[in-house]
């Protein structure tokens, strides 16, 4: 499928020269490294319509498995103790085994039937702090797919009395399809848990009566009506965890409904937040909302995994985008792969193009019933299909172990022009999960897209490399030295500067 010298020639000019026509010869064909790059300041525009998680009865329940962490890339997570007479060096603070941590034996063989066979960084040092007793607040910032919604459920298992029928433990998830990607795990970590009921606050019109699940998993506007009904009483709740917390908490709606729920929880609730990304702003409000917590963070170098390697491709323009993709779907149909949008209209239109050209693809947004999603989520989980294009709807928390390509079809945005670091750092998430390898590329073919990949690059410290357009061939050598290098327990800044040899080698 790789074009010839000849034809190479002839194709359209690099972005770098037709962003650069009359400036010093620039940027496109290096790599994106933190050291040079530069944010721009756009001028201000009007807010685009943002991608809508609610509508519908949705998500299934995660493919469940677990991981033995032992090639878990290294990274350290900062703590800082409520109680400043702490040590958080002390053997009190952190834990190498499961069996350590006094947990009840059901749940103890709950996690070692999901495949956990030692804590992860996270768990290691977040697990003693919420265990102990009286109950501490805490916040928690970990990467993507090492192990935060374990943590907070071994924390709920171990709370939770059997022998009283109503709730006593409720976690807030921004999405529906999280939401019940939640409760799968809940339930299976729990399994050995006699007499355990876990339930979805999630709109279903087949519900009828009260709620009496020990733990409750649910999105924050079915929870609000739901206490408000008095179909869930709340006058139980000891546990309350908000997971991708900084995007709930920065969202005005979601945020607001948030704070509504905990003035309906006792006053004496533990509370917990709990994502891969806290901005500062968001960090403080955390703060607020779950006074005097244990704090557990990750320097900003650390956020991304290492066993994502990440590239862009130059599309000289928008619709060439779409030719990109359909010539390098060969090489995503390997493995399933996730392709993210900015537009729900634009996740319908490359589907019914691709399946036009005769491609096996799927799409996810908020636009679709409740229904349709669940059959989406199971076709992509099966394997039925190998290609998901959505929106951020599925940009946070949803775990599918088999992704091992995520593309950035549209480079994500807070408003017009401004980048927004945390939700690519969120997406690209949705590979490289405990310990395992993955991809991610993004598409620019504009100055505007340009400036937001240069931003992202340097605001998260980490290299984006250039791939070919047209030459498929290098593209999918390139790529597999990648996934064996990074099985090879190589870091992405490894793999790739042998990458960068290649390209200095062939100029």
């Amino acid at each position: 499928m790789s074009e010839s010298p000849a034809s190479a020639e002839k194709a359209a000019p690099s972005l770098a020269s037709r962003i650069t026509r009359d400036e010093p010869a620039a940027a496109a064909e290096k790599s994106l490294t933190p050291a040079e790059t530069a944010s721009s300041e756009a001028a201000p525009v009007e807010t685009p319509e943002k991608e809508v998680a609610e509508g519908g009865t949705d998500g299934a329940p995660a493919e469940l498995n677990g991981s033995d962490l032992h090639d878990e890339p290294e990274f350290e997570v900062e703590v800082k103790l409520i109680d400043i007479q702490g040590d958080p060096n002390s053997p009190l603070y952190s834990v190498k085994r499961f069996e350590d941590l006094n947990l009840p034996a059901a749940a103890l063989k709950g996690i070692f039937t999901m495949n956990f066979r030692k804590p992860s960084k996270i768990q290691e040092r977040a697990l003693p702090l919420l265990l102990r007793n009286p109950p501490q607040n805490l916040i928690g910032q970990s990467q993507s797919g090492t192990g935060k919604t374990a943590a907070f459920v071994l924390n709920m298992l171990s709370r939770v009395d059997l022998n009283v029928n109503k709730p006593q433990a409720l976690v807030l998830a921004p999405s529906r399809e999280l939401a019940r990607q939640i409760e799968g795990v809940v339930r299976t970590m729990g399994q050995y848990m006699t007499g355990l009921n876990v339930a979805a606050a999630i709109p279903d019109p087949s519900r009828r009566g009260p709620m009496e699940a020990h733990i409750i998993v649910g999105t924050p506007g079915t929870v609000t009506d739901m206490i408000r009904r008095r179909t869930l009483d709340a006058r139980g709740i000891k546990v309350l965890v908000l997971d991708e917390a900084d995007n709930m908490l920065d969202q005005q709606g979601l945020g607001d409904q948030c704070k509504r729920v905990k003035t309906m929880l006792p006053k004496d609730v533990q509370t917990t937040l709990f994502s891969a990304t806290f901005p500062e702003d968001v960090l403080h409000f955390a703060q607020l909302f779950a006074p005097n917590s244990n704090v557990l963070t990750l320097k900003t170098d650390e956020l991304t995994v290492e066993g994502i390697a990440q590239y862009f491709f130059d599309c000289d323009s928008e619709e060439s985008k779409y030719d990109t993709l359909v010539n390098f779907y060969s090489l995503l149909s390997i493995n399933s792969s996730i392709i993210f949008v900015k537009k729900r209209d634009t996740a319908a239109e490359i589907e019914r193009r691709m399946i036009a050209d005769g491609h096996q693809v799927a799409h996810l947004s908020g636009a679709l019933e409740g229904k349709d999603r669940d059959n989406v989520i199971d076709k992509f989980r099966s394997g039925a299909a190998k290609v998901l294009i959505t929106t951020n709807v599925l940009a946070r928390g949803i775990d599918v172990q088999t992704v091992t390509a995520v593309v950035n079809y549209d480079i994500p945005e807070k408003r017009r022009g401004e980048a927004d670091p945390e939700t690519y750092l969120h997406r690209i998430g949705r590979t490289g999960r405990f310990g395992k390898v993955g991809v991610a590329i993004s598409f620019v073919s504009d100055r505007e897209g340009w400036q937001m990949l240069q931003e992202i690059s340097a605001a998260l410290s980490c290299q984006i490399l250039p791939l070919p357009v047209g030459d498929w061939d290098r593209v999918e050598e390139t790529l597999k030295k990648t996934m064996k290098s990074a099985r090879a327990g190589k870091t992405t800044r490894e793999m790739q500067g042998s990458e960068m040899a290649l390209d200095g080698a062939a100029a």
